[in-house]
């Protein structure tokens, strides 16, 4: 089983990433910029990145919703949004070569988080967990995540547990100042004992793990 605790109400999240064909990147995240407006006008947007490592021409973007009664009558009211439709999606569409997206919850012991300032980088870990879901493993990765925040050298930003997409699949947010002080905070908890032994309790339920540095758009509310 995947399902496991998560918050106490129907609120969820809709991760989205898309690859964008590498020419028109630029172009893509002029359009975004200029026009995400007349999407945010409808329902609550978290953020919106594009990749610079770890991944290539690719954007994440993340959108709020109540419940899934809510999604479906704000995905109604955009496919009838005239000027959405004329102004971006028409225009976006060719621009992008692939569309994925997932639900998620917050896990029940984590809080949307804001960094603590405006600039930095945002790192997106993506954990593909064994079968089993949080009865299996949540104690040991909530250990490890702490362990890591109690570090200092990073801020958490939000732990995903996917409910739809590819299941057993944690997604967890970080904001770092700087690529170079999330560096040396590394270097630093690869040293600290306590650290250590999570991360080796917890890897006994991880099959793989995936790193990509974001940068965040001028139109995200996470900046």
């Amino acid at each position: 089983l995947a399902t496991g605790p998560r918050q106490n109400n129907g609120i969820f999240y809709e991760i989205r990433t898309y690859d964008i064909k590498p020419s028109k990147m630029k172009e893509f995240v002029e359009m975004v910029n200029k026009y995400l407006h007349l999407r945010t006008a409808h329902s609550e947007l978290v953020g919106f990145w594009f990749a610079e490592l770890g991944a290539m021409n690719k954007v994440f973007h993340v959108w709020k919703y109540d419940n899934f009664a809510h999604r479906t009558a704000v995905r109604h009211t955009l496919a009838n949004d005239k000027e959405w439709q004329g102004k971006f999606i028409s225009p976006v569409l060719p621009l992008v070569e692939k569309q994925h997206n997932e639900v998620a919850y917050l896990v029940p012991w984590c809080q949307l988080g804001k960094p603590p300032k405006e600039g930095g980088v945002y790192e997106w870990v993506t954990f593909q967990m064994k079968p089993g879901g949080p009865a299996l493993w949540g104690d040991v990765f909530r250990a490890a995540i702490n362990a890591h925040i109690n570090t200092g050298y990073t801020k958490l930003i939000g732990v995903f547990h996917t409910e739809y997409g590819l299941l057993n699949t944690v997604h967890v947010i970080w904001w770092n100042e700087s690529l170079d002080q999330r560096a040396a905070g590394r270097h630093s908890a690869h040293e600290d004992a306590r650290v250590v032994a999570a991360v080796r309790d917890s890897v006994r339920f991880l099959d793989s793990q995936q790193n990509v540095l974001l940068i965040p758009l001028q139109c995200s509310p996470l900046k």
